[in-house]
């Protein structure tokens, strides 16, 4: 993994070409204000939880089943976070995050 803007644009390696990257680049707000559009970090754990889940059907085991849990913790904390942002009036929600 590279990052080539510190906390939103990451360039990721690829399992076999290590000459090839893909990137994943995160929005970015600057005084409520958006800079650039991408994507969020709860975007990316449901991504993964549901990577997870695929992976844990074809070949179940305990380890799987416990990163399940934790991704799925991890955006239940977000999507709170979130919530109180919001109802403090730090932030609106531009588009629903989904659980």
């Amino acid at each position: 993994m590279e990052c080539t803007q510190e906390g939103h644009i990451y360039r990721l390696d690829h399992h076999v070409d290590d000459n090839t990257k893909q990137e994943i680049r995160f929005m970015k707000k600057e005084n409520g204000v958006l800079v650039y559009n991408g994507t969020t970090n709860e975007e990316v754990l449901a991504m993964l939880i549901d990577r997870m889940k695929y992976l844990n059907a074809k070949c179940a085991c305990r380890e799987n089943s416990i990163v399940i849990t934790k991704l799925e913790e991890s955006l239940m904390w977000l999507n709170k976070r979130t919530e109180l942002r919001v109802t403090q009036g730090v932030e609106t929600l531009d588009k629903p995050h989904k659980s």
